[in-house]
C-alpha cells in the first residue's frame, strides 16, 4: 500500500516535470492560447503594401524596419520635398526669364512703352471708327497726333530751358560765390588757401582721369543711340499695334494650348481695360501733380517753373513717388537762386501735392482700374526700379495691376466651372434616384 502511494506521487511529480518543459516552449505557449480574431477598421489605401512590405523587413531579419526608406519618410516631410522642388523649379524658369528680358532689355522696354501708349491712345482710334473713318486711317491720324504733342512737349522744354540758362547760370554762380563766402566765414572756418588747394585738386583729378572721362563720354554716346533706337522701336510697334491689335491678340492666341485658349482670351480683353484704366488715370494724376507744383514754384518765385512741371508730370508715370523725386529738382534750384527759406517752401509743396495724392487722387480715380495695396506698389516700385531702372519702376505698376486682374479672372472662372460641376452632379444623382423610386414603384405594381 505504502509502495504503491510512493510510484502514484513519483508519477505525477514526473508528468508535472513534463508539463512545466513544455510550457517553457514558445511555440506551445502560443499554440496552448486560444486564438480570437479581432475586427480592423478599414485602412487606406496603400496600407497594407507598407504593412507587407514591413513584415517583409522583419523576416529578412530588421526587426521594425521597412523595406522601403521610404515609407519611413514623415508624410509633412514628404509635401515639404515636394513643394521645395518645384519651388526650386518655378525660382529657376523666372530667373531664365528674367535673364532673357535682361538680354533684350532694349527690345522688352520698347514693346511695353509702346503697349502703355497704345493703351492711352486706343480709345481715341476705336472712337474714330465707330464715326466711320477707316482703320489705317484713324490709325495713322492718332499716332501723328500723339506723336507730334510728344514733339511739342520736348520743344517746349528745350525752348524754356535755353531761354532762362542765362539767368539760372548767374544766379548759380552767385550762389556758388555765397557757399564759398560761408565756408570762410561760417562754422568751418577754412581758409581762402584751404578752398584753392580743393579746387585744384578737383582740376588734378580731372587732368588724371581723362581717359575715364573720355570713356564715359562714349559710353554716352552709345546710350543715347540705344536710346534713339529703343525710342523708333517703340514708335514702329505703337503703329501696328493701334492698327492691327486685334489680329496680333489672335494669332498669340493661336500659339496657346487649346485647352488654355478660352481661359486666356476672356482675361485678355479683362486685361487691357486694366491697362487702358491705369494709363489714362496716371495721366490725369500726373497732370494735376505737375499743374499743383508748377502753380506754387511759380509763385514762390522759382526759376524754370514750366519746364520743373512738365519733368514733374513725366516723373509722376511713377506712383507714389516719381512727383517727389523729379520735385528735389526745383528743390536745389530754389535753394542755389532764392535761399533756404524758399527751397524749404518748395519741399513743403511737394509734400502736401504728394499727400493730396496718395490719399485722394489715387484712391479716387485709380483705386477701381489698380486694385492693389499701396505697399505693394511701393514694393513693386522698388523692385522694377532694382531691376530695370526708370523704365522697369514706369512699368512695375501696371504688370502688377494686369496680373492681379488676370489672376482674378482665372480663379472666377475656375470657381465658376466648379459650380456648374456641381450642379451637374446634384442633377445626375437626383434624376438617378427618381429613375431607381419611379423602377421600384413599378416593380412592386
Amino acid at each position: 500500500m505504502a509502495s504503491r502511494l510512493v510510484a502514484v506521487l513519483a508519477e505525477r511529480r514526473r508528468a508535472a516535470r513534463a508539463a512545466e518543459e513544455r510550457l517553457t516552449d514558445p511555440g506551445d505557449v502560443l499554440a496552448s492560447i486560444d486564438y480570437v480574431p479581432v475586427p480592423r477598421s478599414p485602412q487606406p489605401e496603400g496600407a497594407e503594401r507598407r504593412t507587407g512590405q514591413a513584415a517583409h523587413g522583419r523576416e529578412a531579419g530588421v526587426p521594425g524596419r521597412p523595406a522601403n526608406p521610404v515609407d519611413a519618410v514623415p508624410w509633412t516631410l514628404r509635401v515639404a520635398a515636394e513643394s521645395t522642388w518645384r519651388l526650386l523649379l518655378l525660382a529657376a524658369a523666372l530667373y531664365l526669364a528674367f535673364r532673357v528680358v535682361d538680354m533684350l532689355r532694349l527690345v522688352a522696354f520698347a514693346v511695353l512703352a509702346a503697349l502703355l501708349i497704345s493703351a492711352l491712345l486706343e480709345p481715341t482710334v476705336s472712337w474714330l471708327r465707330r464715326h466711320g473713318v477707316p482703320r489705317s486711317l484713324a490709325a495713322a491720324a492718332t499716332f501723328l497726333s500723339g506723336l507730334a504733342g510728344i514733339g511739342l512737349v520736348g520743344w517746349f522744354v528745350v525752348w524754356q530751358v535755353s531761354t532762362n540758362l542765362d539767368s539760372v547760370t548767374g544766379k548759380v554762380q552767385a550762389g556758388v560765390n555765397q557757399l564759398r563766402e560761408w565756408l570762410v566765414t561760417g562754422p568751418l572756418h577754412l581758409t581762402q588757401q584751404q578752398i584753392n588747394d580743393f579746387a585744384k585738386q578737383i582740376t588734378s583729378a580731372i587732368g588724371t582721369n581723362s581717359e575715364q572721362i573720355t570713356s564715359a563720354g562714349f559710353t554716352g554716346v552709345t546710350i543715347a543711340v540705344e536710346v534713339l533706337t529703343g525710342v523708333l522701336l517703340a514708335a514702329f510697334t505703337t503703329f501696328f499695334l493701334l492698327y492691327d491689335g486685334a489680329r496680333i491678340w489672335s494669332w498669340l492666341l493661336r500659339g496657346l494650348p487649346r485647352h488654355s485658349r478660352y481661359a486666356i482670351a476672356g482675361a485678355g480683353p479683362k486685361a487691357w481695360a486694366t491697362l487702358t484704366a491705369y494709363v489714362r488715370g496716371t495721366v490725369c494724376v500726373a497732370f494735376i501733380d505737375a499743374l499743383c507744383i508748377g502753380i506754387g514754384i511759380q509763385l514762390l518765385g522759382v526759376p524754370l517753373a514750366m519746364p520743373l512741371a512738365v519733368i514733374i508730370f513725366l516723373g509722376a508715370f511713377v506712383p507714389l513717388v516719381g512727383a517727389l523725386v523729379t520735385g528735389t529738382i526745383a528743390v536745389l534750384i530754389a535753394l542755389v537762386t532764392q535761399g533756404p527759406f524758399i527751397a524749404l517752401m518748395v519741399l513743403v509743396v511737394l509734400v502736401a501735392v504728394q499727400n493730396l495724392e496718395g490719399h485722394l487722387l489715387q484712391p479716387l480715380i485709380l483705386g477701381r482700374a489698380v486694385r492693389v495695396h499701396p505697399l505693394g506698389v511701393v514694393l513693386g516700385v522698388a523692385a522694377g526700379s532694382i531691376i530695370g531702372g526708370i523704365g522697369g519702376a514706369i512699368v512695375a505698376v501696371p504688370l502688377i495691376a494686369v496680373t492681379n486682374t488676370v489672376v482674378t479672372h482665372l480663379r472666377q472662372r475656375n470657381a465658376a466651372g466648379q459650380q456648374v460641376f456641381e450642379a451637374l452632379e446634384a442633377a445626375r444623382g437626383t434624376s438617378e434616384q427618381q429613375g431607381a423610386s419611379v423602377a421600384q414603384g413599378s416593380a412592386e405594381e
